[in-house]
């Protein structure tokens, strides 16, 4: 007599559908007439802001009418040009003392206009945790490395390295509470990034 667990296997390798191909990805893939405009306007749509400047100078001065930026105490940043830390990341050695980090400022490596997502390489960041710790964050990007879709993004990425790197759009957000949008519920409460010229 055969035990459930083979009665039931038999019944799924008897109905088990016939594979079917994967479609190829060599095809043509969304486009933007303007993909810096879709890229913004899709950050704005996920709750997150940009802004087009020309240099990092340029974005200095709109941050000092940014609030999250004027109300900060902690600020650590990790882009070249905007020497903005209020201290110093590197003598940090337990990431638990960046539990009262205000702000992140961190270069993004490109964007993709599809989605308005960053992708953030880990090795720019001493401690992967003030990505997600800080009640703010900042992210500049290059102009020149906005992509159109993700299939281009994914071309810029070494997969058969290991490493750490995350996609990032608009703030930390979940709806699944009570069917509420709730803004910064696991993670930063305001993302704000900057599309620099080259």
């Amino acid at each position: 007599m055969a035990s459930s667990k083979e009665t039931i296997l038999a019944a799924i390798r008897k109905n088990k559908p016939e594979p079917t191909e994967l479609p190829s990805l060599n095809q043509d893939w969304q486009r933007f007439e303007d993909p810096i405009e879709h890229f913004c306007d899709m950050l704005k749509a996920v709750g997150g802001l940009a802004y087009e400047v020309k240099n990092l100078a340029e974005a200095k001065d709109i941050l000092k009418q940014i609030e999250c930026f004027t109300q900060a105490n902690k600020i650590s940043s990790m882009v070249e040009g905007l020497d903005l830390s209020t201290f110093d990341i590197s003598a940090i050695d337990d990431p638990h003392n960046l539990e009262d980090l205000d702000l992140a400022i961190l270069p993004g490596r490109f964007g993709v206009a599809e989605n308005g997502a960053i992708w953030i390489d880990g090795n720019t960041m001493p401690h992967r945790v003030m990505l997600f710790i800080a009640q703010h964050v900042i992210i500049t990007v290059p102009r020149s490395q906005i992509v159109h879709n993700l299939h281009q993004g994914y071309q810029k990425l070494n997969l058969n390295e290991r490493q750490f790197g995350i996609f990032v759009s608009g703030p930390s957000k979940t709806a699944d509470i009570e069917q509420s949008l709730v803004i910064g519920a696991h993670g930063a409460r305001s993302a704000t990034v900057f599309v620099v010229e080259d």
